[in-house]
């Protein structure tokens, strides 16, 4: 089975994204299939590229959300690769996985909502998503192993996912959050709002300062 999993953050380094893939990518392998990682970072997509996705058995999507939605340059490629698969003769299969900067992962239902409405534009099969919470953790924690800590929901997930794409499952969506206190997350993103917020010569105050 040819399986390419794509990542649509447009961070070049250090997204959750692409941690998520690094996660997932071996998974896949202990199945004995072959794989790519691809990164989607600009608005244009690569012919090739686009030919070689048509003779994938699946493609596996991990991207941020942006505003409830896709990130605009992963939505223009999408639109690209979409007449192409319309035309090919392979039975493909497309998975999803939304990280959300919000703690509940089920706030990534719409995005997933937009990719299964693209596959059936691009008339490939929709297999489901996976929308992850907390997912601002897995960007700042490259030690933590799968299955552990923080990970162990992701863990189960990517395993589960890992399952239904070697045998070709559809089914509904899953939506998990990170293994971490609602309260301390939230605390934490707090303080890389003031961190920031000093680093450009701003106080707290200045964050909620209306004009």
């Amino acid at each position: 089975m040819k399986i390419t999993l794509i990542n649509g953050s447009p961070k070049p380094s250090q997204s959750a994204s692409g941690r998520i893939l690094q996660f997932l990518q071996p998974l896949l392998e202990s199945e004995r299939h072959e794989n790519t990682l691809h990164a989607w970072r600009r608005p244009d997509l690569d012919s090739q590229d686009a030919l070689d996705l048509c003779e994938c058995d699946a493609l596996i999507f991990a991207f941020p959300l942006y505003v409830d939605g896709i990130p605009s340059h992963l939505l223009n490629c999408l639109m690209q690769l979409e007449e192409r698969l319309a035309h090919t003769e392979k039975d493909i299969m497309v998975y999803a996985i939304v990280n959300c900067g919000f703690y509940e992962g089920h706030q990534a239902r719409w995005a997933l909502a937009m990719m299964e409405n693209w596959c059936h534009r691009a008339q490939v099969q929709w297999g489901y998503g996976i929308g992850l919470g907390a997912g601002g953790i897995l960007a700042g924690d490259n030690a933590t192993p799968l299955d552990v800590g923080p990970n162990r929901n992701l863990g189960q997930a990517l395993r589960k996912l890992a399952h239904s794409v070697t045998n070709r499952v559809s089914d509904q969506n899953l939506f998990i959050t990170a293994n971490f206190p609602k309260l301390l997350y939230k605390l934490g993103g707090e303080m890389g709002w003031r961190k920031n917020a000093r680093a450009n010569g701003l106080r707290a105050r200045d964050l909620s300062m209306k004009r």
